[in-house]
C-alpha cells in the first residue's frame, strides 16, 4: 500500500507541473520608448513590443510609477529589455518592482533590473534628459 501511495504522489506532483513549465523558457525581448518626469514623486508612460523566440510578438503599453530623493525629467528612446525566467507570455505581463540610482545630464543612461515573481527584466536605454536621485517603485506591462 505504501508503493502505491508514493507512486499516487509523485504523479500528482508531476500534474501539477504547469505544462508550459514542462516546456521550458521562452526568450523575450522588450523594445520601448518611454518618457516622464519626478520630483519626490516619480512617473513614466510609453509604449513598446514584446517579441519571442517562438515568433510570438505584440504591442505593450508601460507606466512607471514610484518615489524617492528624486528630480528630473528623462525620455528613453529606443530601450530595450531582456526578460528571463517566464514559461508563457502570460508571464511577461505585470507589475514589476524596481529600485534605482540615477545620475544624468543631457543624454540620460537607463539601466536597471526588476522582478517580478520569477520573472525578471532587464532594461537598458539612452536618450535625452537630466534626472538624480533614488527611486524606487512599480514598472507595469500592459497588453495594448
Amino acid at each position: 500500500m505504501k508503493k502505491i501511495t508514493t507512486a499516487l504522489l509523485l504523479l500528482a506532483i508531476g500534474a501539477a507541473v504547469p505544462a508550459a513549465q514542462a516546456a521550458g523558457n521562452i526568450d523575450c525581448e522588450l523594445r520601448y520608448n518611454l518618457s516622464g518626469w519626478s520630483a519626490f514623486y516619480k512617473t513614466a508612460e510609453g509604449t513598446g513590443t514584446i517579441s519571442c523566440d517562438n515568433g510570438t510578438s505584440f504591442p505593450v503599453k508601460i507606466t512607471a510609477k514610484g518615489g524617492g530623493l528624486t528630480v528630473g525629467r528623462t525620455t528613453i528612446t529606443d530601450g530595450r529589455g531582456k526578460f528571463t525566467g517566464a514559461y508563457s507570455l502570460n508571464d511577461l505581463v505585470g507589475t514589476y518592482a524596481a529600485a534605482e540610482v540615477h545620475a544624468s545630464a543631457s543624454r540620460a543612461t537607463d539601466a536597471q533590473v526588476m522582478t517580478k515573481g520569477d520573472v525578471s527584466l532587464a532594461l537598458a536605454g539612452t536618450g535625452r534628459g537630466w534626472s538624480l536621485g533614488v527611486g524606487f517603485g512599480k514598472f507595469v506591462i500592459e497588453r495594448r
